[in-house]
């Protein structure tokens, strides 16, 4: 009992946290969009205050390996070109940037996993990619409903 009334208050704070940041005239959607992910993911996988001191840090160091990661593979491949290659060279390269970009997140996404096990139980480890996923639809869906 005394832990559902301390989730309970966790989650009201955190929700008036995060509602306030909204508030905030120089944030962001980025920042909006990261702040109801913590608020999601946090609910979702019902971490504990320690829980989320230990896992936000390093989940947050992963989002900005995963970010510079890409964005070195968007400033080669910009995603509004026109993919017209001149040459079959040109496609090939394409091609195989492509493959070690999701090589690399694959790593990335390995190392950290092996980290969040250390610092969450192994069940809600194994939850984070569905919460990740639960709520890019949960994104999609309120983009869509406006």
């Amino acid at each position: 009992m005394k832990n559902s009334f301390k989730q309970i208050i966790f989650t009201a704070l955190l929700m008036c946290i995060v509602s306030f940041g909204f508030s905030q005239a120089g944030e962001t959607k980025r920042d909006k969009i990261d702040a109801l992910r913590v608020a999601f993911i946090t609910k979702k996988l019902s971490l504990t205050s320690q829980e989320v001191q230990t896992f936000w840090p390093l989940y947050n160091e992963m989002n900005d390996k995963q970010d510079a990661t890409r964005k070195a593979f968007r400033q080669k491949y910009h995603p509004r070109l026109n993919y017209d290659f001149a040459t079959d060279k040109e496609a090939e390269d394409y091609l195989n940037a492509e493959l070690t970009l999701k090589q690399k997140e694959y790593e990335l996404y390995k190392e950290y996993y092996e980290k969040f096990k250390k610092v969450l139980p192994i069940k809600k480890a194994a939850l984070l990619k569905r919460a990740e996923e639960d709520f890019k639809k949960e994104i999609i869906k309120t983009i869509k409903e406006n």
